[in-house]
């Protein structure tokens, strides 16, 4: 089991920046893919970045350029550098973690599946 608890959301206007931040804890000796999810109102959750075991990162479109998904392992956790923000970008944001997998599983079927361990997530706002 991990445990995931988000911080760092809130409002910005459009333009802005916004820096999230998650801690894992509970069975942290393997982590395969870390990553971030969102879901605005009325929309399915979404991902919106990943990052496996070897570093390697992957960005949805929508995001590329503007994210930037980091780890630092020796204290568990990982973060999401937001800038440029736009209204629609407004969503709950939410930390995930899952174990045993490819690195190409992190970046590519896990936007789909949405497999493993998710925090209660933490909103942003982007007013226009």
């Amino acid at each position: 089991q991990l445990h995931l608890v988000e911080s760092g959301g809130g409002s910005v206007q459009s333009g802005g920046s916004l820096s999230l931040s998650c801690v894992a804890s509970g069975d942290n000796y393997e982590r395969s893919c870390m990553g971030w999810f969102r879901q605005a109102p009325g929309k399915e959750r979404e991902g919106v970045a990943t990052i496996d075991a070897a570093g390697g990162t992957t960005y949805a479109d929508a995001v590329k350029g503007r994210f930037t998904i980091s780890q630092d392992n020796a204290k568990n956790i990982l973060n999401l550098q937001m800038h440029s923000l736009k209204p629609e970008d407004t969503a709950m944001y939410y930390c995930a973690a899952d174990q045993f997998r490819p690195n190409d599983y992190c970046s590519g079927s896990w936007y789909r599946t949405q497999t493993g361990f998710f925090g209660q997530g933490t909103q942003v706002t982007v007013s226009s």
